[in-house]
């Protein structure tokens, strides 16, 4: 059957090309059920149902789920304003679908295949002439050029860098659209365009796109929102006309009636809100809450069912970051420094019951990391053009996060801080830190916008008042916490850069010179490196594993030797409570366990 349905992808093709008056070598390019950013799919062009998904599950019912903090706006693909990502996730829907359980899959949705040669220089996408927006409107490749145009225009930093690439935009009939890659030297590219979410043109308003709006957007996904109370709960129902229903990879997706958001302002209400069986569905991310808040009737009595699930991918960085903009964070020395005051060792016993594991690289636990490896020649090679880029002992693999005695009150560590300080033109005076040139005190402020976090930075502020360093511990509310952050205004902060099994373009985001200077984007650390910048454009060229792996590891040394971060640490499994008559499929992805694929057991 397979070898079958390939055949007649590719007369397909073949017909579609010559129906168009396309060259021959378009013609010839093969018709793609599924892109990999590496390799090909793991899934033949007829699978059924995607492997984590089970097509014969329950439909029906309600689930509740909740989310800390509040809203303003319901466009998550914008700058301004602090969005939840049910619209994107539930309302609109993309070109094609990542696979939850493969490091960077795409398969068909709204694009039923796509066209591309090997060096990625364009792509063609042939939509499903059945897709259709909530009010039967058909989805038609001018709705895809409107979306990619108001997203390279008013979209997030990393939607305007990433679609400023694409050189030209056809549409080849009202179900054809070809973009023109050439140039961008950007193997990634093809699967951002087709992971973007596709708004209605006839039900958008480009002018007013770039504002926070409480208006639910016209979408094509299986759902719709049905009320909206702002700051406080977000509802969507299930679509009985959705178009996709009996797609391959849609099947076993999708299966609550209603999908209920609710808000809540801090950890603490958030969590006794679950224990009072307010909501369903919990990931736990306090390693002291998982070790001893569960310990309640709900769950003695099997309403609330617990497990641990394995997470398989790399686990990203978790630190206090530097915002190396301003001027007491400027030499790596001083980031150094205070990186050996942080008592990992004391916090994971004391706060955590010893459940952490210390975040030693950008990509930790996986292949991708560089840590304890020493440099191999093609990451030799990649660095040789930026010598002294990378520490010695980071490029040989021997670096590692400062350990300490678990006192609290470590007394090497200090040494250590205090003379990296001192050669950074910083010294010890009457109890204070000050800059010997100036006399001016080492004082800033750690930012954060949780309990848990304002903890965490209490217990670190504590440390470095050890050595004369004032750290002023600032709670703020969500909407001022997103609104600084946005603008770079701050010192510290403490920050979760996640890792994919597949780094791309968000690491420009993240970490290039030109995000240094964009409001918005998540270059927190005000990283602006050359080795930096070129690193992240060869991973985005690297053709095989084996050098994207290599490039990877080079950019993890380059960070680390940074010195943006005070290394935490991660969760090795995936937490989870929730209401037992919740049932998932056997099969857990490398993404981890997904809500879309669970459902609510029949009374």
């Amino acid at each position: 059957m397979g070898r079958k349905l390939r055949h007649f992808l590719r007369i397909l093709a073949l017909a579609a090309g010559v129906g168009l008056g396309l060259c021959p070598a378009a013609a010839a390019e093969a018709l793609r059920h599924g892109i990999a950013m590496h390799g090909e799919p793991a899934l033949e062009p007829d699978f059924p149902h995607l492997p984590y998904a089970d097509p014969d599950a329950s439909k029906g019912g309600r689930i509740v789920l909740a989310l800390q903090g509040t809203f303003d706006s319901l466009n998550p693909l914008i700058v301004l304003g602090v969005a939840p990502d049910v619209v994107p996730r539930y309302v609109l829907q993309s070109l094609m679908i990542r696979s939850q359980d493969e490091p960077f899959t795409l398969y068909g949705l709204v694009a039923r295949s796509a066209e591309m040669p090997d060096d990625r220089s364009s792509i063609t996408f042939n939509l499903d002439p059945r897709a259709r927006f909530s009010d039967g409107h058909p989805l038609t490749a001018e709705d895809v050029r409107f979306t990619f145009e108001l997203l390279k225009k008013h979209g997030k930093p990393f939607h305007r860098s990433s679609f400023g690439q694409v050189k030209a935009v056809y549409i080849e009939s009202p179900q054809r659209i070809r973009f023109d890659l050439s140039g961008s030297n950007d193997r990634e590219l093809p699967l951002i365009i087709a992971m973007m979410p596709i708004f209605a043109a006839h039900a958008t308003d480009p002018e007013t796109f770039d504002r926070t709006t409480l208006t639910p957007p016209l979408g094509s996904g299986p759902y719709a929102i049905s009320e909206v109370r702002p700051g406080e709960r977000v509802v969507l129902k299930r679509r009985a006309d959705y178009w996709g229903n009996d797609l391959p990879v849609t099947r076993g997706l999708y299966n609550f009636d209603e999908i209920r958001y609710d808000f809540y302002r801090d950890a603490n209400s958030l969590f006794e809100a679950f224990k009072a069986g307010l909501y369903d569905f919990r990931i736990e991310g306090d390693a002291s809450r998982w070790a001893t808040g569960y310990d309640i009737p709900a769950v003695r009595s099997g309403r609330i069912a617990r497990e641990g699930v394995p997470i398989r991918l790399p686990k990203g960085m978790n630190g206090f970051v530097f915002n190396t903009r301003r001027p007491h964070f400027s030499d790596p020395k001083v980031r150094e420094a205070l990186g050996y005051l942080f008592d990992f060792e004391w916090v994971n016993r004391n706060l955590y019951f010893s459940l952490l594991t210390r975040s030693d690289s950008y990509f930790a636990g996986s292949d991708l990391s560089s840590a304890g490896r020493p440099a191999g020649g093609r990451e030799r090679e990649l660095l040789a053009p930026y010598p002294g880029a990378v520490r010695e002992d980071i490029l040989e693999g021997r670096w590692a996060p400062p350990s300490s005695d678990g006192s609290g009150r470590d007394r090497d560590t200090a040494r250590h801080a205090l003379a990296l300080l001192g050669e950074a033109g910083w010294t010890l005076d009457g109890g204070m830190l000050r800059k010997q040139a100036t006399g001016e005190p080492f004082a800033f402020e750690m930012l954060v916008n949780s309990r848990q976090q304002e903890r965490l930075a209490l217990n670190f502020s504590q440390s470095l008042g050890r050595v004369g360093i004032q750290a002023r511990v600032r709670l703020v509310d969500d909407v001022q916490y997103w609104r600084r952050l946005a603008q770079f205004d701050f010192d510290m902060v403490q920050w979760v850069w996640p890792a994919s099994a597949s780094p791309g373009n968000e690491q420009r985001n993240r970490w290039s010179s030109g995000a240094a200077e964009r409001s918005g984007s998540l270059n927190y650390a005000g990283a602006a490196s050359p080795a930096i910048d070129r690193m992240i454009e060869a991973l985005l060229e690297a053709r095989s594993r084996e050098d994207f792996v290599s490039t990877v590891r080079a950019l993890d040394r380059l960070l680390l030797s940074g010195f943006y971060v005070v290394p935490l640490f991660y969760v090795g499994e995936q937490w989870l409570a929730y209401d037992s008559s919740l049932k998932r499929p056997a099969t857990i992805p490398l993404f981890g366990a997904s809500i879309d694929t669970w459902w609510r057991a029949p009374h």
